[in-house]
């Protein structure tokens, strides 16, 4: 008997809607999108139908032509925060850019999430294409495409490197001996690359499920091999199941390349360290 498959689900929670006309609805909520008790009923709704995640997205830039749930919205890691309190076994799936934040801040708040909610933190990563978010973060310009996925690449590298500051079993909390962490079980990241310094380690241990569950969505070429390399679940939105099929075969062609590339280059560095 073939194993079966499952299929995955997850719930956007989105406020008031995603386009302009939802808020007026006679049944709908024109401040759902800042209503805690929205959120909650929505996100135990998702946990009792068995749904995998909810996930709430992002953007850093709003016009007056926005949205209106772009316009007023909750901070995700925020309110997913608050999520996990009211919720037991559902993913907290939180949207947060690479372009305008710095890879310790991201590692220790995501870090902290999965803590709270037992491990059910997952991190959509996004490198902002809204070009006004530069004028929010006091930038001369904004990142284009192919340097924000550079900067990707490097700020994901970080920040996992970061949530393995600390071994799992580092803590010994001995009280006897005095001991609260093991010594040599802490390891400080000391990276200086293209975009970030970031000496670590992380003040924060690593939480059950040992790093958080990383989305994207990527559909350029670049989008494509970085969610390849990184991802766990990528995010897709395909016009017919023909398309959704050739998106698949290519990310999977695609991860398989990476995991080669990966496993020769590590024993191109054994080599190395061998003198050979």
């Amino acid at each position: 008997m073939s194993k079966q498959r499952q299929l995955k689900l997850g719930a956007m929670v989105h406020g008031v809607g995603h386009g302009w006309g939802e808020w007026r609805h006679p049944q709908a909520r024109p401040n759902a999108s800042v209503s805690f008790d929205f959120y909650k009923q929505q996100a135990q709704l998702a946990e009792a139908a068995k749904f995998d995640f909810v996930f709430i997205a992002d953007s850093l830039h709003i016009h007056e032509k926005s949205s209106p749930h772009y316009l007023n919205r909750f901070e995700p890691l925020t309110i997913l925060s608050a999520l996990a309190a009211t919720t037991q076994h559902i993913g907290l799936v939180a949207t947060v850019t690479v372009s305008y934040t710095e890879p310790f801040q991201v590692a220790r708040q995501f870090a902290s999430l999965d803590h709270i909610s037992g491990g059910r933190a997952g991190w959509n990563v996004v490198t902002s294409w809204l070009s006004g978010t530069a004028d929010n973060f006091g930038k001369s310009e904004h990142p284009p495409h192919a340097v924000r996925y550079r900067i990707a690449k490097e700020h994901v590298n970080v920040v996992k490197g970061l949530w393995d500051s600390w071994e799992d079993d580092a803590f010994a909390y001995d009280k006897q001996s005095g001991e609260f962490f093991t010594p040599g079980k802490l390891h400080a990241l000391e990276h200086k690359g293209e975009f970030f310094s970031v000496k670590g380690p992380l003040n924060i241990s690593r939480s059950r499920q040992g790093q958080p569950v990383i989305f994207q969505a990527g559909t350029s070429e670049a989008g494509r091999n970085f969610a390849a390399q990184n991802s766990d679940a990528i995010f897709v939105s395909p016009e017919s199941f023909e398309d959704a099929h050739t998106y698949y075969q290519d990310l999977k062609t695609r991860a398989m390349a990476s995991v080669v590339t990966r496993r020769n280059c590590r024993s191109c560095r054994a080599s190395a360290d061998r003198g050979s």
